[in-house]
Order: structure tokens, then sequence, then C-alpha cells
């Protein structure tokens, strides 16, 4: 099992072609006419596309200070609302499903709100009209979180559309990398006026940009099974030796969120991929339908698109084990092995600990049924590099749990 290592998620691996560092044209425009809307706004990573988002919004409402945002989500969430000034509100979520409680929404939801933020957490496509209902019923926005879900689609249009705005991540493993990158969109053009004033007073900076050029550089060399093994592999051992799970998991951030511009250079090997996006995608959905498939068979629960007329992408297959302690189990014997197992995050907001000092207005209200999908979520890697040999052995690992309870 450790002759390769498969990656936490399915990221687009680059080609040597896609580093020569002319003719690639414009990302941007290429970008917005993939996705199928009139124009994006580059930035230097997600999370800081979420602060040009939030930024831009606290100018158009000054009097607002509140941003809901689901009690399961990434660290840089809080860090970045706190970083431009605003305070958190922590939302539950559903026990059926990986969105919003539509109750605890409404209740945190008033004339202080600023925006609620739905969150496609690993491409599977959120509740956003609920977001809409509440977020309109005070005069508040809507922000998708796609983050994890370029590529994904709602109702036969780019999420991020049906809210206010919304924003895409190009960070590592996330389908199109350019090392770290982030993309806003929004439907209306004042809105986009708005983002691009707040987007022009993000400076450009060579360290960062040459520190971030290198870094993808490594990423191409080094996104591949063999590669993986030093890049991934062992930093995740060595954590997981620790008990370090926040380490493990990738959860473990700075306080101060960098912003600068997007390079040109990354910008062209971003131009460059983007054509074997489309046909990769289409690969890894049909290789998740079939697992999906052979996963809810042994009777494991997936996390899917509720939605009618929903099209998430598939980076990992996410599970609902029947216990934390099942979970875990699976965890502490093959997190570490190269399986492609991992989590999404590992705590709710609040049981952190690390992340406190964030947290500390943070009002809400009882977030167990949040607490409860992050003590029992489970992500397989839909990496090709997982072939069906492998995703046999961990699936008879899994169903083993499964009967164990």
């Amino acid at each position: 099992m450790r002759s390769i290592t498969v990656p936490p998620t399915a990221g687009l691996p680059l080609q040597l072609g896609d580093l020569w560092p002319f003719g690639a044209g414009n990302f941007a425009q290429q970008l917005a006419t993939w996705l199928g809307i009139e124009a994006v706004q580059l930035e230097c990573s997600g999370t800081s596309a979420l602060m040009v988002a939030l930024r831009s919004l606290k100018s158009l409402k000054p009097g607002r200070s509140e941003i809901i945002a689901p009690a399961y989500t990434c660290p840089l969430v809080a860090l970045a609302i706190a970083q431009c000034g605003l305070q958190l509100r922590l939302c539950d979520l559903r026990a059926d499903a990986l969105d919003m409680d539509p109750a605890c929404l409404q209740r945190l939801c008033c004339e202080q709100t600023l925006a609620v933020l739905p969150t496609h957490l690993c491409g599977r496509v959120a509740d956003v009209d609920t977001a809409l209902h509440c977020a309109r019923a005070v005069g508040a926005y809507v922000i998708e979180d796609a983050a994890q879900a370029l590529g994904a689609r709602n109702d036969g249009e780019s999420l991020g559309l049906k809210g206010d705005l919304g924003f895409f991540s190009l960070a590592v493993g996330k389908g199109l990398s350019t090392f770290e990158g982030g993309v806003l969109i929004a439907r209306e053009p004042a809105m986009r006026a708005a983002l691009s004033a707040t987007g022009e007073g993000v400076r450009f900076s060579p360290w960062w940009e040459l520190r971030r050029s290198v870094e993808l550089l490594g990423y191409a060399m080094l996104y591949q099974p063999s590669g993986l093994r030093m890049a991934y592999g062992k930093p995740l051992e060595q954590a997981l030796s620790r008990g370090d799970w926040v380490e493990a998991a990738g959860d473990d951030f700075d306080d101060s969120i960098p912003q600068h511009r997007l390079g040109c250079w990354r910008q062209r090997v971003g131009a460059k991929a983007l054509p074997r996006l489309a046909a990769f995608q289409q690969q890894t959905d049909e290789q998740a339908r079939a697992r999906v498939a052979q996963l809810q068979a042994c009777g494991l629960e997936v996390v899917q698109d509720i939605a009618p007329h929903a099209q998430g992408v598939w980076p990992v297959i996410l599970l609902r084990m029947p216990s934390q302690q099942a979970r875990d189990t699976v965890l502490r014997a093959h997190w570490a092995d190269g399986s492609g197992l991992s989590l999404p995050f590992v705590h709710v907001l609040p049981d952190y600990g690390r992340y406190d000092h964030v947290l500390a207005s943070a009002r809400h209200d009882d977030v167990s049924q949040a607490r409860d999908w992050a003590q029992r979520l489970l992500a397989i890697s839909n990496s090709p590099w997982l072939d069906d040999a492998r995703f046999a052995k961990l699936l008879s690992v899994l169903e083993g749990a499964l009967q164990q309870g």
C-alpha cells in the first residue's frame, strides 16, 4: 500500500507545457468563458477573494458588521472575517444535510447582518435559496463560499450566481490550481464594479509572487504518486505521530492572511491547464458516481447534492460514518498509509481552541448538529490515482468499520 501516495483530493495535474511562460492568452477572460459568465476577478487566494468581498459589502452598508457562516467550515473564514474588522456569527447545520439549519439561521439574522455565507463544502452544492430568503428578510447580502467547487453548477448556472457574489479557490487539490489563487464572480454589474474598486487597493508583492511561483514549480514536479510521498505523505505521518490531527488536516493557519496580486506567469499556467479541466472533471464525476454506488451498496452514508438540479464536483467523496469511534478507528489505521483518506476539517470552529481569540465575540446558538457532522465525516480522495484495486481494499476496511459500528 505504500508504493504510491494518493493525494487527499482530486487536483488537476500540471504538464510541462503549462510552465512555458509565453502564449497563454487572458486567464480571466478564458475562465469567465469556461464558467459561462461575463467576467471574473482574480485574487491571490480564495481567502483573499473573500476578504475583498467582505470589504466591498462593508463599503456598501457600513452600518452592518456581522457575518453568518456555518459552524463547520474552514478556520480561514473566521480569520478573514476578523481581519476585515467584522464579527462572526456561527450557525448550526441541519441534521440531514451539510447546510445551515434554517431555524437557527433565521434567529441569527438581524439588522446588524451584513452577509450570510452558505458553503458548498467539498464540491457539494449548498442550499442557497434558504440563505437568500433569510438574508433578504433583514436586508443582508449572500456570499457563496464555493472555494472547493469550481465548475459545479446549480440550475444550469455556475455556483456564485444565485447569491449576490461568490468565490472559488485555485489552491492545490481544488481542481485547477495556480498553487494559490482566488476567483470572484457576481451577476450584477454594480456588484462587480464594487469588487473591482476594492480589488484595486490590493498591491503586487514581488516577494509573495516569487514564493508562490517556486511553490507552483514544486507542485508541478511533485504532484504525482511518487512525489507526493515526500511532499504530502511524510509531513502527514509526522503530524499524526505527534497526535496533531489539526496539522495533519491542514487546519493550522496563521492569523495574518496575505493579500497581493496574482502574478502574470501563474495566470499563464492556469490558462494553459484550463482546457483540460472539463475532461478531468468528467472523469472524476464518472469515477465518483460508480464508487458512490459501491459505497451505498455496502450500507455507507454518502453525502450527495440534494437540490434537484444541482451538479456538484467531486474532489472527494464524503461519508458520514455511523459514529465518531468508527470514523476515528479507520483514520488511525489508514490515514497515513497513502490510501487517500482525510478530513474536510477536524472540528467545528469553537472546538479548535487555537482560534478562540477570533471567536470570542462569535454569537451562536447550540451547534451540536454541526459538531456531530464534524465528528463523523470522512473524506475519500477521488483522485484517479486511487485505482480500483486500492479502492476495493479501502471499501473492505470501511465495511468492517460499519459492521463494528
